[in-house]
């Protein structure tokens, strides 16, 4: 049986499944109806992150033009460029024996591919959630539904998977941003250019 969390809530990966070795994060999102005239294109992208809150270098950053970080430990499925259908709209999967032991939190986020030319942002976006799957047996383990109204953010961190203690925990942030994909970087210690 999952967990539903809501915003700022913490949850013990490890104790929740003991022996977890590799997790599936699944991110999932509808349209709102709008006349725009342009598809929506989410991205989801994540972010290695150091003791120091940025990543050690742009390997660190895993997405679409990067699926799979230099270790093995995390791996993009690829894009989805439209959303449609049922069930989750990208998915990630992440090896935590291979993480890499300078990395303290793996950050996942999504954003709007090319939204200020378009014209979009997350307040058109409805039913947007993450989930952590065991990926052995292929139960959720969290989920956390961003059911907040978002008006201009381009970029939204859904959520953390991250070391405590010897533990492996899950965070749901549910925080935007604007400015899209640079923006999210720049916080990140990434050069999006």
């Amino acid at each position: 049986m999952a967990i539903n969390l809501s915003k700022g809530q913490k949850v013990s990966l490890s104790k929740e499944k003991p022996g977890l070795s590799k997790v599936l994060v699944g991110l999932g999102w509808d349209t709102k109806q709008f006349d725009g005239g342009s598809d929506f294109d989410l991205d989801g992208s994540i972010f290695l992150i150091t003791s120091t809150g940025k990543v050690r270098d742009q390997d660190d950053f895993v997405f679409y033009g990067n699926l799979k970080h230099k270790s093995g430990s995390v791996i993009h499925a690829g894009d989805n460029r439209t959303g449609v259908g049922d069930g989750d709209d990208e998915q990630i999967t992440i090896d935590l024996a291979l993480v890499p032991a300078h990395v303290e939190k793996i950050v996942i986020a999504t954003t709007i591919y090319e939204a200020e030319q378009r014209n979009q942002n997350f307040g058109q976006i409805s039913n947007a959630y993450i989930r952590v799957y065991d990926a052995v047996g292929n139960d959720i383990i969290v989920e956390y539904d961003l059911d907040e109204d978002f008006s201009i953010e381009t970029s939204l961190v859904f959520g953390e998977v991250y070391r405590h203690n010897g533990e492996w925990k899950f965070n749901a942030i549910g925080s935007g941003f604007f400015g899209g994909l640079g923006a999210l970087c720049a916080t990140y210690g990434i050069d999006a250019e």
